[in-house]
């Protein structure tokens, strides 16, 4: 019986990487051990992760500034620690966020034209983590929202413009990669426990778990259409791994297969549009991509591209910033040890110029379908399409404003240092009540008479002390006594909680130890 090759439009995709000229060269990429991408582009510009010393930062440029990036070259510098992971905002390509070691989450306002000096004040910084952040992931159709992963193992899901944590999750280990699914209303991670969880975004309830792949090395998850999880992984052989799992029964794999022996961790990109998924590990020269279908065995190998130079990061343009005409279905943007950050056109090959409808169906525009607190209310999150068919011509964007509020999640330190904000609402000083005296009537000798009314006596004068400061503020004070009051009675709890559970031990110590002598 003869075989029969099974039919894809993409099976014949190809690459096509543009010359050193057109890239990005003399760039010096972060050299933090942490499984992150270190790269992320939009259809305006490119930021990747740079080594700094004596804090964080990262650089961004213009997707058209190609060439040979100068070493004083102008950069974001607000961290001060080593920043580990960045994202543009889907709904702004004027906004990114990032992460890093100094425990917080800061949005900038990048401008249209290209920076002429650090830019080192954040329009937005979320301080709420007790330990550095790993990664974060913009809601993909409500309006300011961020979801953040720390080393503290919790998740805490932000409103941007407000500054303040909504939801907290709390992990019972290190997560290690999260993905929000079609609408935003839930969400998959992957944590050091080897296990995978599924949480409704709006509460933070956990609606399922497994395991996805038996080895110790960490793996990754990417939320698909039609409520499946395509995850990357180890298996107890150490051999790399992917399958695709049912969120409704996460107890078995719909398909599990072996990829190779090597190492590194593999980032798995998806395109809801095509249901395309490409496979990039951290190390490799090589791109695999799969289409995954409802036919069995549901993902499908299609091709490779692979070069000669081993990638350090990489990020996926989004389907905006593709060139339609020349039947462009990805771009990616690869991070070499040797400081390049090489372009790579992804094509499907055909002949007609006219605009291919079944490469380019609808996809999500840079308009959000709610504000952050219609979707905490339970408003409909489903994107806004767009058609691509007359190319994309981003929607003219307010900037972006953030208002500072009061936040049980701050830290002791964070408050001391905590520096005023532009974008802060109007000191409370401006509220205040003015006192003014009473008029006086004078007698025609000049002594004052008194008024007809008998006057309350005069308060008592406070003692004479230092001045306080012009701007000081008495209702932030009491604002700030009132954060260290919550945050001491949390650590109350959770010293309780603790020696509760050494109590616990010692008791079953004790029985084990009684059981031996018997």
């Amino acid at each position: 019986m003869a075989f029969k090759m099974r039919q894809s439009k993409f099976r014949h995709v190809y690459a096509q990487p543009l010359k050193k000229d057109q890239c990005y060269d003399n760039i010096r990429i972060s050299k933090s051990s942490l499984d992150s991408k270190f790269c992320s582009v939009n259809p305006k510009f490119v930021a990747i992760i740079t080594e700094a010393a004596g804090g964080g930062a990262f650089l961004v440029l213009p997707l058209s500034k190609t060439g040979r990036v100068e070493r004083d070259h102008p950069m974001v510098t607000g961290h001060t620690g080593a920043v580990l992971d960045i994202k543009w905002c889907p709904h702004n390509d004027n906004v990114i966020a990032s992460c890093g070691e100094d425990t917080t989450v800061k949005v900038w306002q990048i401008p249209d034209e290209v920076l002429t000096s650090n830019l080192t004040e954040p329009v937005a910084d979320l301080m709420g983590h007790q330990r550095r952040v790993h990664y974060i992931e913009w809601h993909p159709s409500a309006l300011n929202l961020v979801l953040s992963a720390g080393a503290d193992h919790k998740l805490l899901l932000w409103n941007v413009g407000t500054c303040e944590a909504l939801v907290e999750v709390d992990l019972p280990d290190l997560c290690l990669s999260m993905s929000f699914n079609y609408d935003g209303t839930k969400y998959v991670t992957t944590c050091k426990d080897k296990k995978m969880r599924i949480f409704e975004t709006r509460t933070g309830t956990m609606l399922g778990e497994g395991k996805p792949h038996e080895g110790s090395k960490p793996a990754q998850a990417v939320y698909l259409r039609d409520e499946k999880v395509f995850t990357t992984g180890f298996s107890k052989m150490s051999e790399r791994q992917y399958a695709l799992w049912d969120t409704k029964d996460l107890s078995e794999p719909m398909n599990i297969e072996v990829i190779d022996t090597s190492n590194g961790v593999i980032f798995p990109f998806y395109d809801e549009d095509t249901n395309m998924v490409w496979l990039c590990g951290k190390g490799d020269s090589i791109i695999r991509f799969y289409e995954v279908t409802d036919e069995a065995p549901f993902v499908h190998y299609l091709n490779l591209y692979q070069t000669k130079e081993s990638q350090r990061g990489i990020g996926m343009m989004p389907k905006r910033g593709l060139n339609v005409n020349t039947c462009e279905i990805t771009r990616f943007y690869k991070l070499l040890n040797n400081g390049l950050c090489e372009v790579l056109p992804m094509f499907v090959p055909r002949k007609s110029e006219l605009f291919q409808d079944d490469l380019y169906p609808d996809t999500p525009g840079d308009t959000p379908a709610c504000t952050a607190a219609e979707f905490m209310a339970g408003a409909k999150s489903e994107p806004i399409l767009i058609s691509l068919k007359d190319g994309y011509t981003g929607s003219k964007k307010d900037q972006l404003s953030a208002v500072r509020k009061s936040n049980v999640l701050d830290t002791p330190n964070k408050l001391a240092t905590r520096k005023s904000n532009v974008l802060d609402t109007p000191s409370k000083a401006a509220s205040r009540p003015v006192h003014h005296d009473p008029p006086a009537s004078a007698t025609s000798n000049g002594a004052a008479e008194a008024p007809a009314q008998v006057q309350a006596p005069a308060p008592p004068q406070a003692p004479a002390g230092p001045a306080l400061p012009a701007d000081f503020d008495p209702q932030a004070l009491q604002d700030d006594i009132r954060k260290l009051k919550l945050i001491v009675k949390a650590h109350e709890r959770r010293i309780k909680s603790l020696e509760e559970k050494l109590v616990q031990l010692e008791a079953n110590t004790s029985e084990e130890d009684d059981g031996e002598q018997a």
